[in-house]
């Protein structure tokens, strides 16, 4: 199988971590970054700013040129932040040629307009096709080349295995789907429960609250799949209880670091970059438009707006009337 160009947009942990499983994977790649100090770094084989105290191999391309970056590339990785995919894909749009992949690797719902990042995708590159990454994953563990499992999935199932099959590595795993949707609603919602399932730990709560919290919000994340046309073995799988078991039980995880210091009721601004946030917001919106039942999803909109109290959300979800477990 011959080398790709791969190009990764985002100089993040994440996507210098995603980089350099492509290169691994045999590939030649760049990856572009705003940031000319970080661009530096990933030359020599750092990026102390988002990857403290791991040097890895170097041979990744890095530029703060966005169009020079695309230039040529056989597949692009989209690696900055959800709600900023808009513009970055805007900003990208007259340099990247037509019909070159577009695989999505970061995990949300735009704020602004409830739109999946796919959707986003093709309504900006109409001509290029969308494919999305995910699954349990920190970018430590991956830039380590510690072993991971992912899943790549395209609404058109041969190129989604084709994808995973020039992605996989020795210690990256990629599985594949043509279930778009139930790959990006489980990569996204579980940051939310991650959110959740910190402040219950951050208050002290206990880990009979937290399992019961994680399991009942896997059931919330199949309900919300379920009316958006996610299938259920998608969300039983790397990208949805994978990724909710182990963004929930970390504080590697931003969303559950995040939660932590929600339910200590410490100070929030400044932290790093939490996508499930924005998330939440939106997913509680929308899940309110369709008449879904998302108790935990509501109550962490409401604990991130202030509006409730970490003890007045779990009151009201021990309070809520009884069911059927599978309900």
């Amino acid at each position: 199988m011959s080398a790709y160009k791969v190009t990764v947009l985002g100089g993040g942990a994440w996507g210098t971590a995603l980089a350099l499983a492509m290169l691994r994977a045999g590939h030649a790649v760049t990856l572009w970054a705003r940031d000319a100090d970080s661009v530096d770094a990933i030359a020599r084989g750092q990026n102390p700013r988002y990857l403290p105290g791991i040097t890895f191999e170097t041979g990744i391309v890095a530029t703060t040129d966005l169009a020079a970056s695309v230039a040529g590339a056989d597949c692009v990785l989209v690696v900055t932040p959800a709600q900023a995919l808009r513009s970055v894909l805007s900003e990208v749009k007259p340099h990247v040629a037509a019909h070159v992949p577009l695989v999505l690797c970061a995990k949300g719902i735009e704020r602004d307009t409830g739109t999946l990042l796919s959707a986003i995708a093709a309504e900006i590159l109409p001509d290029n096709p969308v494919a999305a990454l995910s699954g349990p994953s920190f970018a430590t563990d991956v830039a380590r080349g510690l072993p991971t499992a992912v899943v790549v999935a395209a609404e058109d199932e041969a190129r989604a295995s084709a994808l995973a099959l020039r992605f996989s590595a020795a210690n990256l795993r990629c599985y594949s789907t043509d279930d778009l949707i139930g790959v990006e609603l489980g990569g996204a919602l579980k940051n939310v429960f991650a959110i959740a399932a910190g402040a219950v730990t951050g208050a002290g709560l206990g880990a009979s609250a937290q399992a019961a919290l994680v399991t009942r919000g896997f059931v919330e994340l199949r309900r919300i799949g379920a009316a958006f046309g996610a299938r259920p073995e998608t969300l039983m799988g790397l990208s949805g209880l994978g990724d909710l078991m182990l963004t929930c039980s970390s504080v590697q995880s931003r969303n559950f670091a995040y939660g932590v210091a929600l339910g200590k009721g410490e100070e929030l601004s400044g932290r790093p970059l939490a996508e499930g946030v924005a998330t939440a917001y939106i997913a509680a919106r929308l899940t309110r438009e369709r008449g879904i039942d998302a108790p935990i999803v509501e109550a962490v909109a409401a604990l991130l707006d202030k509006a409730i109290t970490i003890n007045e959300a779990v009151a009201g979800l021990m309070t809520r009337p009884l069911r059927a477990e599978a309900d």
